[in-house]
């Protein structure tokens, strides 16, 4: 959900101040930035519903989730950036005493809309790829029951796909189920008018 603002070359640093001191979140790349757009109410609805059922289940564990507003650097490529869900396990580092700049996260979620989903796949994935810490990256379609995991598994990073409400995504990363049927409730998708809702016992 980033488009091109129009700012000239700033440093990492003037970055961090200039987003610290604004009202909106902004992407950094290489000394630009990118303004990040609105979402859906599908991609907000995921997103909720993926943080939320993530905190329930990682209560009373060393983990932390943060949705949307944290924002993580890659310093190997120079980018910095907000992930729909992020996860760290384990003593969180950050960029300084703001605590708002995480450095090492274990498990990223991404939500994925038609004009970010390129580079989600791409170019994002091989800049999060470059950080020593993450061992999953999650892909969840907002137009259809479709989520993918890729797993770290030394230097190879191994997919897997779920297509079903009933299917049940393992996160390995940090021993968690997600079944589909909770990550997609709520969520009405085009030309079907259904909505997933979980089961009433």
């Amino acid at each position: 959900m980033a488009t091109a603002a129009a700012y000239a070359y700033i440093t990492p640093e003037e970055y961090l101040d200039l987003e610290r001191e604004g009202t909106t979140r902004n992407e950094y790349r290489d000394g630009d930035i990118f303004a990040m757009a609105g979402a859906s109410r599908a991609h907000i609805l995921i997103t909720a519903n993926i943080a939320g059922e993530l905190r329930s289940r990682l209560k009373g564990r060393t983990c932390e989730v943060y949705p949307i507003d944290m924002r993580v650097r890659v310093r190997q490529t120079t980018l910095f950036t907000y992930p729909d869900v992020v996860v760290v396990c384990g003593e969180p580092r950050f960029e300084d005493d703001v605590f708002d700049t995480l450095l090492n996260p274990t498990l990223i979620v991404e939500v994925l809309s038609p004009s970010t989903e390129a580079y989600d796949r791409g170019e994002k994935f091989a800049r999060f790829r470059q950080l020593a810490s993450l061992r999953e990256y999650v892909l969840v379609a907002q137009k259809e029951v479709h989520v993918e995991r890729y797993l770290r598994q030394g230097t190879q990073w191994l997919p897997s796909e779920f297509r079903s409400l009933d299917d049940v995504l393992r996160l390995l990363s940090i021993n968690c189920e997600l079944p589909l049927r909770e990550i997609y409730e709520r969520v009405t998708f085009p030309n079907s008018g259904a909505q997933p809702r979980l089961d009433i016992l």
